[in-house]
């Protein structure tokens, strides 16, 4: 049988090589990520533009077109219309309120032209008032006004019928001077085809990412090949707009669909390459980050744009290698603060053993490499006060987590069995003091949570992978082998365990769900494998 002090020393050396394990694989994947990546080449000059981009002003903070109230001041669309016309020659809006009406007569000096949008949803009469708006600018700017879309994806929001959208697009056909159309997915653009009859061509989305069978970034293109191919043939002469299509630069991985801003500039620059070649007519979405879209579709939803929200600055270069990331600068520094800091509380005895100070220094600077890391994911992610708060605050105890085991097994350790077996007994005392009982409890509580959510509700959800791995990581290792496991916490932990398998089944090649996977299990599986006499004997 082993001695307490056997036992221990076994706990610091199994807690040691997991966290030099996880730091190396860390610091693979970030290096990973510092690797430029060579793809194709857009040369935009002398005249050569992006066709169309489509372009919507809340990209500054608490701008959101959800808030009836909001209206963006001309200043800020001027600006914003200014930065646009170095790259592209057309803007798409998709509404004519909110200051959006100041489009057409902004674009007109600066040579841009404008697909005009009326938004169509639940509220005829708030339709009927945006589209005489959309109509009655469009005639007053038919040299800049490209074409008016009346509505989109109504049809896949289930907002107004085929038969009220064809009546909708044939009155404003009738009243307006410039060329109709109406935008939604190219499914129901296919499945609803009466339409073509109504518009003077078809506007469809194509977005590889948004499928629902998701498509790698490797056969991106070919699928809106593919795509634009049997919608051409289905609707034979009538003219055809790829109306949306793009790729996310962060937010969750859906199945093979991974967001990066590698894999954004590659799908943009070999798009519009293969769009060049094929002669399509295309709009990208989008132009600008718009943060508020993160309330709708997760974190994803906000990070479509070619330029940064608010600084309006390139977040890729058209030309040249793309690299996921330029500096390691920062989880270098957390790794190198969390270990130390971890090092001087684990050094504060007397006789302190090297295996123990090792083991928590190392633990430490995982813990600050993980910090570092969800700081910039939250800054991507994070929506309002509440998510800074209750996630950030969760974030912040599991970054303290190691720290806190530090200074928990800050006693010196005897050289005695007899001291040994004196200590072991105290501790076990104290190893149920709030402070660790409490953040364990919290832990499995919060996981468990998380877990269920991701679970039956995943599709804008991302994967909390860096709230829970440090406590993973000293839970999983160090944390159960003295105190008692209360129901609750069993009850937590198999949620966790159910919820991370279930989503990993669904998924099972993506990166990100194996991640969550593994650092549930590790959380929450010594939970349910220790024997109900091990927790009261330690």
């Amino acid at each position: 049988m082993l001695t307490p002090l056997t036992h221990r020393n076994l706990l610091w050396s199994a807690l040691l090589a997991a966290s030099v394990a996880l730091l190396i694989l860390l610091f693979a994947g970030l290096l990973a990520q510092m690797r430029p990546v060579s793809m194709h080449d857009l040369h935009l000059g002398a005249g050569e533009k992006l066709k169309c981009v489509s372009y919507a002003p809340y990209h500054r903070p608490g701008q959101t077109p959800l808030d009836p109230d909001t209206r963006i001041e001309r200043e800020q669309i001027a600006a914003d219309l200014a930065a646009l016309a170095e790259i592209t020659r057309c803007v798409r809006l998709y509404s004519v309120s909110q200051g959006l009406e100041h489009v057409p007569e902004l674009a007109r000096p600066l040579g841009l032209q404008v697909l005009l949008g009326a938004w169509i949803g639940y509220d005829v009469s708030a339709n009927a008032a945006e589209l005489e708006r959309a109509i009655t600018l469009a005639n007053d700017n038919a040299d800049v006004v490209r074409a008016l879309i009346v509505g989109n994806e109504v049809l896949l929001r289930r907002e107004r019928t085929p038969a009220e959208m064809q009546a909708l697009i044939r009155d404003a056909k009738a009243r307006t001077q410039v060329p109709v159309t109406y935008a939604d997915v190219w499914e129901f653009w296919t499945r609803h085809d009466e339409l073509a009859a109504e518009v003077d061509f078809v506007t469809v989305h194509i977005l590889p990412f948004w499928e629902d069978e998701p498509v790698d970034i490797d056969h991106a293109l070919t699928h809106v090949a593919d795509i634009r191919r049997q919608v051409g043939i289905h609707f034979g002469t009538k003219p055809v707009l790829i109306g949306e299509t793009g790729w996310p630069s962060a937010g969750r991985q859906r199945e093979q669909s991974r967001p990066s801003l590698v894999n954004q500039a590659r799908y943009i620059r070999e798009f519009v390459h293969q769009a060049q070649q094929e002669g399509w007519d295309y709009n990208i979405i989008e132009a600008i980050d718009q943060p508020w879209k993160r309330r709708l579709e997760g974190t994803v939803g906000g990070h479509w744009g070619l330029l940064e929200a608010g600084s309006l600055h390139p977040k890729f270069a058209l030309a040249g290698a793309v690299a996921e990331r330029e500096s390691l600068f920062g989880p270098i520094g957390g790794a190198l603060l969390g270990g130390l800091i971890a090092c001087l509380l684990a050094a504060t005895g007397r006789r302190t053993r090297c295996l123990r100070v090792s083991a928590l220094t190392a633990c430490g600077a995982v813990g600050g490499v993980i910090s570092v890391l969800h700081w910039e994911h939250a800054h991507l992610a994070y929506r309002d006060a509440l998510e800074w708060s209750v996630l950030g605050g969760i974030a912040a105890l599991a970054g303290l987590l190691p720290l806190v085991l530090a200074r928990w097994h800050g006693e010196p350790i005897p050289d005695t069995a007899s001291a040994a077996r004196s200590l072991w007994r105290a501790e076990r005392m104290r190893s149920k003091a709030p402070s660790v009982g409490l953040l364990r409890g919290l832990f499995l509580f919060a996981a468990a949570v998380a877990a269920l959510l991701l679970w039956v509700d995943p599709r804008y959800r991302d994967f909390p992978t860096w709230l829970y791995l440090a406590p993973a990581l000293v839970f999983g290792v160090i944390g159960w082998w003295r105190s008692r496991i209360t129901i609750a916490e069993r009850t937590c932990a198999a949620v966790i365990v159910i919820g991370v398998i279930a989503r990993w089944l669904s998924e099972p090649a993506n990166p990100q769900a194996i991640a969550w996977l593994s650092c549930g299990l590790a959380l929450a599986a010594p939970v349910l494998a220790l024997r109900s006499h091990e927790h009261q004997q330690g």
